[in-house]
């Protein structure tokens, strides 16, 4: 079982660290820092720069400590957060990724969900520092509150379209 998670950890939290970093920078085929802003403001999303750091600096870190196994339920949280957001952004192009759809997304909140449930194994830094067991309501809560938190970020980030010139003129200006 702890190979699995080991496996599990490694695979899913370097995944979304390589996602964040893809936001911020040129490397892994990322468009830099001015590509992770435009990609924000063409989802519709207000703040530009510092919304595009957010996403990729949370990415980056809960990806790395999903992967280390260290502050398990607190990386799952913020991992299941950012990754509910790429949800709702593919959410209307249906389920199936062929599509652009959310499926790959759904899967990166699932995994850190199941890691919060389940611990990050024997073979981790919470085991090594002496980290667990969590409490019991740390895991239940870190299920509810990632996607919770990024449920509230797309609420509050988000730009509506405008009439007769949709959100990308607004975006422009923002």
């Amino acid at each position: 079982m702890d190979a699995g998670l080991l496996i599990l950890r490694l695979v899913v939290g370097l995944l979304i660290a390589g996602h964040g970093v893809q936001k911020v920078s040129f490397h892994l085929g990322g468009g830099g820092l001015a590509g992770g802003t435009e990609e924000f403001r063409r989802d519709g999303f207000r703040g530009g720069r510092l919304t595009a750091l957010a996403a990729g600096a949370g990415q980056i870190g809960s990806g790395l400590f999903l992967a280390a196994g260290l502050l398990t339920p607190l990386a799952a949280t913020a991992a299941a957060g950012v990754m509910t957001v790429a949800v709702t952004v593919k959410r209307p192009k249906g389920l199936w990724v062929q599509n652009d759809g959310y499926e790959y997304p759904l899967v990166l909140v699932a995994v850190p969900a199941a890691l919060a449930l389940t611990g990050p194994g024997r073979w981790s830094a919470d085991q090594l520092l002496g980290l667990t067991p969590w409490p019991l309501w740390m895991s239940p809560a870190a299920v509810l509150a990632g996607p919770g938190i990024g449920l509230l970020t797309r609420l509050v980030l988000h730009r509506p379209a405008t009439a007769g010139g949709g959100a990308g003129r607004a975006q422009a200006a923002g």
